[in-house]
C-alpha cells in the first residue's frame, strides 16, 4: 500500500489532484473521495498513469461535486495577512497573533498570544515572508511532537507497529501512508481539536492493518475508536477553516 504515486488532470480551472493505490487484489480502477485523503484511484499494479488520468477526466464532474459535498459545501477562508491580531488556531484553541519587530526572531506563545519576533531591518514584503516562516515553522515543530505522541497512543489501542511519523506542508490531504509503517501527517491538522487530530491519527494507523475503505477497515476502527463517524463528519465540516 502507498500513497506515495500521484498524478493530476486539468479540469475547466480545476486542477484535480490525485494519489494512486497500487492493489494486486484489483482488476478494475477505482475511485474514492476520502475527507482525509482525497482522491483516491485503487489500480492494478500494471495500469499507466496516462490511463488513470484519462480515467480521471471522464469522471471530473462527479469528483469536483463530490469534492465539494465532503467539504461541507464551505469556501475556502480568506488568505492570511500576517499582521497582529490575526487569529490561528492550535487543538481547537485560538491565539492572536503579536508581530514584534526588533532583534529577536522566532516564534512561540505567551499568554495567548502567538508572538513572532522579525527583524526591523526588513523591507515590508520581507517582513510578511519571515513571519509567515517562523509561524509555519511554529506549527511544524508543535505537530511533530504533538503527533509523535498521539501515535503511540492509538498505534498501542490498535496493536500496531508504526515504522516513523513524518510531518509535511501540504495542501490536499491531512495523512497517508505506506507499506513500509510510514505516516505521514499535514501539520494543519493540529489546528483541530485534540478529539479530530485523534481521529486522523487513527485513520491512518488502521490503514497500515487495512490498505482499502472496506467494511473489515470500518469494523476495525469502529473498534479502536467507537465514536470515529461523529469525529469524521465534524473533521468533514471543518476541513476548509484549516486550509491557508
Amino acid at each position: 500500500m502507498s500513497f506515495e504515486e500521484t498524478s493530476e488532470v486539468r479540469y475547466g480551472r480545476t486542477t484535480i489532484e490525485y494519489a494512486i493505490r497500487r492493489s494486486a487484489r484489483r482488476k478494475t480502477v477505482a475511485i474514492a473521495i476520502d475527507p482525509l485523503e482525497g482522491v483516491l484511484l485503487t489500480a492494478p499494479p500494471g495500469v499507466h498513469v496516462s490511463q488513470l488520468d484519462r480515467v480521471v477526466k471522464a469522471k471530473a464532474q462527479w469528483i469536483v461535486d463530490r469534492l465539494r459535498h465532503v467539504a461541507g459545501g464551505e469556501p475556502a477562508p480568506p488568505p492570511k495577512q500576517f499582521v497582529t491580531g490575526e487569529s490561528f488556531a492550535y487543538l481547537g484553541r485560538h491565539y492572536r497573533l503579536r508581530v514584534i519587530v526588533g532583534e529577536q526572531t522566532g516564534a512561540r506563545v505567551n499568554a495567548g498570544w502567538l508572538e513572532v519576533g522579525v527583524e526591523k531591518r526588513l523591507e515590508d514584503g520581507k517582513r510578511v515572508a519571515a513571519i509567515q516562516a517562523a509561524v509555519r515553522g511554529w506549527y511544524l515543530a508543535h505537530a511533530k511532537r504533538r503527533l509523535d505522541e498521539r501515535v503511540e497512543i492509538w498505534a498501542a489501542r490498535a496493536g500496531v507497529e508504526v515504522a516513523g511519523v513524518l510531518v509535511r506542508d501540504q495542501q490536499k490531504r491531512w495523512a497517508s501512508c505506506d507499506d513500509k509503517g510510514v505516516l505521514r501527517f499535514n501539520w494543519r491538522i493540529v489546528q483541530a481539536p485534540m478529539r479530530l487530530v485523534d481521529y486522523v491519527v487513527a485513520h491512518e494507523i488502521v490503514h497500515l492493518i487495512h490498505p482499502d475503505h472496506t467494511k473489515a477497515f470500518w469494523a476495525r476502527l469502529g473498534a479502536v475508536m467507537p465514536d470515529y463517524e461523529r469525529r469524521k463528519d465534524e473533521l468533514r465540516r471543518l476541513g476548509r477553516r484549516l486550509e491557508w
